[in-house]
Parts: C-alpha cells; structure tokens; sequence
C-alpha cells in the first residue's frame, strides 16, 4: 500500500507545474522542490520568497499542512507524508494542486 501511495503522490506533485519530486528510498515522506515556484504570488497577493512562506499560504488558502523543508536543511522544498489514506491523500493532492495552479 505504500508503495502505490508512493507513487500516486510523486506522480501527482510532479505533474504540478513548477514542482519537481523524486522518489524517495524510504521512509513515509517526499520533499517536493519547488525552487520554480520562489517569486511568484499567491491569490492573496503574498509573494512566495521562502519554502516557509510557500507552506504558510498553502495551509491558509489550500488548507493542507504540510512542512518546510527548511526544517530538515532541504530548502526549498517541503515534506509530505505518504503515510495516509488513499482518500485522504488525493484531497490533499488535488488542493496543493489548485494552490500551485493560482500561483503566477
């Protein structure tokens, strides 16, 4: 199960503009590089200048909680955590999507 969940979460951040995933060795967690997404502004109007600033608005406008990379010496990336439910998974999937997609 966890491989399957592996990968419908990498193949799903990587299809995200902007969003670069590798697939990791193990563990339960992805660092997603969003280094394409820094300088760009969110709906709210906030430029994302730091993987730190790219979760906060994620969790505020994409209600979904993830964490910076900056916490683990990745930045910019940010973690995520396979560790869910299908379910689960996918809502999270589809409204990281939509924050990413509103970024210009």
């Amino acid at each position: 199960a966890f491989t399957r969940r592996r990968a419908m979460v990498v193949d799903a951040l990587s299809a995200m503009a902007g969003v670069h995933c590798l697939i990791p060795d193990g563990a339960f967690y992805v660092y997603p590089d969003i280094s394409a997404l820094i300088g760009k502004r969110h709906p709210d109007g906030g430029v994302i200048e730091t993987d730190k600033d790219f979760v906060a608005a994620l969790l505020k406008l994409g209600e979904v909680a993830v964490v910076p990379g900056v916490a683990f010496g990745l930045s910019p990336c940010f973690r995520i955590s396979y560790a869910e439910s299908d379910a689960l998974l996918k809502n999270a999937l589809a409204r990281i999507g939509r924050f990413v997609s509103a970024l210009e």
